[in-house]
């Protein structure tokens, strides 16, 4: 599909070539907030296009939309203090990585660092970030981690919920990676436990809040940070603005990308228990851009608008409605039907029927690949109950 961006209306793409509609129900890798030409980005234009015209160095650098833009998102991660901002979900990721390393050595002034990682991950495909990403097999077959070098960092089981959930067999698959977890932090060399809320790229798997909590306790007995990768979970997609919120626990940190249009990750103030952290040292973690000044406006818009338009409560709304959907579709080939909002998944009976479904609605809809036969939805906080019907009506057909 080559994208009439000029033509593509609300959930509807446009192929700019033969001018085919698709139904967006992938929304640029989750990265799109509002629909295609949505009219609250009318008269923004000319702003985003004035500051385009000098690429600003924000690390040393500051500027008016600069200063307001930190203004805007601290006003949206309000249980955290201190900021990062890079261009790049995983180089978030990876400096969130430093930050605890940096934390951690001088506590401990032990250098041969750990860092507690799940099964099944997506982190990024950067430097420390490979070490981490695990979600397309062995290794050896693994096309985003083989071959390059990594560290053996100690990866623990991802209890992940099966829908309709087994509480027993869930229990003991947390138990084991709770056994997991301990025995790694014993050493007392573990820098960070990282997470992502909903494995997005592994599979769309859910945990228990039970195992957050149980995530928290172990990252405080430990002196570990708890840092959740938010980059794909972020903005309103779960039905809150951030998918921590569903589970009452707050991580040390959270990385941020994707719907924020600025890449990065912030931190409590749990990091100032070392006074000379990284927020505290100048040059110790930088970027020369420290995040894109365009995207910074952007951003600024884009979360104005998750607020004035209530996007999270319109995603839990919708998203309720589209899982409802997926319960009735005329087949006994779906199985695991999850999601939370509008961050949804469900599950074919091999990688091959899985390929397959996904070739057919691409015909019409745009869909995304998930885990080893996982299908997920990931379409714009703007998405409406008729968009969804007419999804359903996708699916039913490619499934007959």
């Amino acid at each position: 599909v080559v994208i009439d961006t000029k033509k593509s209306e609300n959930s509807w793409i446009v192929d700019a070539e033969s001018g085919k509609r698709y139904l967006d129900c992938y929304s640029q890798f989750a990265s799109q907030v509002l629909g295609w030409n949505h009219p609250y980005m009318d008269g923004w234009a000319k702003r985003i296009e004035d500051v385009s015209v000098h690429k600003l160095a924000n690390s040393d650098m500051y500027s008016n939309e600069y200063a307001l833009f930190v203004e805007m998102f601290s006003e949206v991660t309000t249980d955290f203090e201190h900021y990062f901002f890079i261009d790049g979900g995983a180089l978030g990721v990876e400096n969130a990585i430093k930050a605890a390393f940096d934390w951690k050595y001088q506590l401990t002034k032990n250098a041969n660092m750990d860092i507690i990682h799940f099964k099944e991950a997506f982190h990024g495909r950067t430097g420390y970030t490979l070490s981490m990403t695990n979600n397309g097999g062995p290794d050896e077959d693994n096309v985003k981690t083989k071959w390059y070098p990594k560290f053996n960092w100690t990866r623990v089981t991802n209890p992940k919920i099966h829908f309709p959930i087994d509480e027993a067999m869930v229990q003991d698959l947390e138990a084991l990676s709770v056994r997991e977890m301990t025995q790694a932090l014993e050493k007392g060399n573990v820098a960070a436990i990282i997470i992502e809320p909903i494995q997005g790229e592994g599979g769309d798997n859910q945990f228990r809040k039970e195992f957050f909590v149980k995530l928290r306790e172990l990252a405080d007995k430990y002196q570990a940070m708890l840092i959740f990768d938010e980059v794909q979970t972020g903005v309103g997609l779960t039905g809150k603005m951030w998918c921590y919120e569903h589970y009452g626990v707050i991580p040390d940190m959270m990385c941020f990308g994707k719907k924020t249009q600025v890449c990065g990750f912030c931190s409590t103030n749990r990091i100032d228990s070392v006074p000379e952290n990284v927020f505290h040292i100048s040059g110790r973690i930088n970027s020369t851009w420290g995040g894109n000044i365009v995207d910074m406006v952007r951003s600024r818009i884009l979360m104005q608008a998750v607020k004035d338009l209530h996007l999270p409560e319109r995603s839990q709304r919708t998203g309720d409605y589209f899982m409802n959907k997926l319960k009735q579709l005329k087949t006994n080939e779906v199985a695991n039907i999850r999601g939370k909002g509008l961050m949804l998944a469900l599950d074919l009976p091999s990688t091959q029927r899985r390929d397959e479904l996904v070739n057919k609605l691409n015909d019409n809809m745009l869909v995304l690949k998930s885990g080893t036969r996982s299908i997920r939805f990931r379409p714009t906080l703007t998405f409406s109950e008729s968009d969804v019907d007419q999804a359903i009506d996708f699916l039913n057909v490619a499934l007959s």
